[in-house]
C-alpha cells in the first residue's frame, strides 16, 4: 500500500528545510508552492486568470507576475486575499491531485515489478511506498485524501523573527502574514505528527527520521 502524507506548516516554520531533507533521502514530494509558480508562468492556467482579475499592474515589463507586489496586496486586504484564494483554489487543487494520481500509478507499477523480484522490501522500496504532498494551506483549504498529516511547527516568536528576516518585513507586516493563516496551535489539533523546527537542523532532522521510521 502506498501512503500519502500531507505536509504542512505556517509561514517560515521550516517546512522547506524538511522537504529538502526528505528529497535528499529519496522520497517523492509534490511541492504546492512550486506547482503554483509553474501555473503562474506565462501560458500557465493561473497566469491569465490573475491578469484578468487583478490587472496589468501586478506584472512587470517582461510580463512576468510580480509575486511580491501581489503578496503585499493580499496580505493587507482580506477581500483581495479571499478573491485570489477562490480564483486559484480549484485550479491548484486539480493540478495537485492530478500529479498525486500520476505518481501513485507510477509507483504502483514500480512496486509490482520489485515485488516480483524481491522477497523482502528493500530500503528503496520503502521509499517508493510514500508520497509527500507539501501544501502550506492544506488545512485552511480543506485538502483531503491523506493517510497522515505531518505539521512542521515553530514557536510564535521564532516564526515572527524568521518572517521579518527572510522577507525583509516590518514587525507589523510580518504579523499580518502570520495572522492570514490558521495558527500553529490550531493546526496541531489536526496533525498526526508534529515536528518542532525551533532548534538546530540536526534536531529537526532527527525528528523527521524518527517519523519516517514509523512508516517502515
Amino acid at each position: 500500500m502506498i501512503k500519502v502524507i500531507g505536509l504542512t506548516g505556517g509561514i517560515a516554520s521550516g517546512k522547506s528545510t524538511v522537504v529538502d531533507f526528505l528529497i535528499s533521502q529519496g522520497f517523492r514530494v509534490i511541492d504546492a508552492d512550486k506547482v503554483v509558480h509553474e501555473l503562474q508562468l506565462p501560458g500557465g492556467k493561473l497566469y491569465q486568470e490573475i491578469l484578468i482579475n487583478f490587472g496589468t499592474e501586478f506584472f512587470d515589463e517582461n510580463k512576468q507576475l510580480n509575486r511580491a507586489k501581489l503578496g503585499e496586496l493580499v496580505f493587507s486586504d482580506d477581500k483581495a486575499r479571499e478573491k485570489l484564494a477562490k480564483l486559484q483554489n480549484k485550479i491548484i487543487r486539480e493540478e495537485l491531485y492530478t500529479r498525486r494520481d500520476n505518481l501513485l500509478t507510477e509507483l504502483s507499477k514500480m512496486l509490482q515489478t520489485e515485488n516480483n523480484n524481491l522477497t523482502e522490501l528493500s530500503k528503496k522500496t520503502v521509499q517508493n511506498t510514500v508520497i509527500f504532498m507539501d501544501i502550506p494551506l492544506l488545512l485552511e483549504q480543506h485538502y483531503d485524501g491523506f493517510d497522515e498529516i505531518w505539521l512542521i511547527a515553530v514557536s510564535e516568536n521564532i516564526q515572527l523573527e524568521r518572517v521579518m528576516l527572510r522577507d525583509n518585513l516590518s514587525e507589523k507586516a510580518a504579523e499580518a502574514r502570520i495572522a492570514a493563516q490558521m495558527s500553529l496551535t490550531e493546526k496541531m489539533k489536526y496533525a498526526d505528527k508534529v515536528i518542532d523546527s525551533s532548534g538546530t537542523f540536526e534536531e529537526t532532522q532527527a525528528q523527521v527520521l524518527q517519523a519516517l521510521d514509523t512508516l517502515k
